[in-house]
């Protein structure tokens, strides 16, 4: 029976159960918890400047109210990085290529950061929706502009995250599938494709680190202008 490319991404099942749940939980467990010694191993230490240091520069253009969001973003970024990353193992599956759990993440946080605008600076908030020093015959045209432009922001917030992973596995498989045919047809051939597939395995670890950065710099851009 041929297979498709694009089931790889399917949800895996195990017995008829779904391990949507195990792979969600899974990164929290590869993550040391800190110790109460007073010192702390290398692999702390480094974990812990890393994320000082990320949290840190996440949260220097945000005003003090946003800085309540710091154990929330940070948390995402982790999370978002570790199944981008694990999904580049053999035999995995990356629940950050399905569409429906992104638009889970980034509707529920994108909703949180307009209702904190609306409860703090409401005048504020809907102002941005008519730009200062607007004709008045383009008023109407440009609030609904500006408000389908908001309500597209947590679509476009899932949507690049999925497209960007899938699009980087599917390449990948596609390469792969190339090199393990050419390779005993033409050698030379093979050899150059799968040293392209390792250049674009490298690709496809810094796209799979910089979609978890973005995603959450977006969000951060957002609470910006609501704070």
């Amino acid at each position: 029976m041929a297979l498709s490319f694009f089931d790889q991404f399917m949800s895996p099942t195990l017995l008829g159960f779904p391990l949507m749940a195990l792979a969600l939980s899974l990164p929290w467990t590869l993550y040391p918890a800190p110790t109460t010694r007073w010192l702390n191993n290398r692999l702390l230490t480094l974990q812990g400047w890393f994320i000082n240091r990320f949290t840190q520069q996440l949260l220097l253009p945000l005003n003090p109210g946003g800085h309540k969001w710091a154990l929330i973003l940070t948390s995402l970024m982790l999370f978002l990085f570790t199944l981008n990353m694990l999904g580049l193992l053999p035999y995995t599956f990356t629940p950050t290529t399905q569409l429906s759990l992104n638009l889970g993440l980034a509707v529920p946080l994108w909703l949180a950061t307009v209702l904190v605008g609306l409860r703090n600076q409401p005048t504020a908030a809907l102002g941005h929706l008519l730009p200062e020093g607007t004709p008045a015959p383009l008023i109407p045209i440009l609030i609904v502009i500006e408000t389908i432009s908001l309500f597209i922001r947590p679509l476009a917030l899932g949507v690049r995250l999925t497209a960007n992973l899938t699009a980087g596995h599917l390449l990948i498989q596609l390469i792969a599938t190339a090199a393990f045919v050419l390779l005993p047809l033409m050698p030379t051939v093979g050899i150059l494709t799968a040293t392209l597939l390792f250049l674009l395995t490298l690709l496809e670890i810094a796209v799979a680190m910089i979609q978890a950065y973005v995603f959450v710099l977006l969000l951060s851009l957002y609470l910006q202008e609501n704070v």
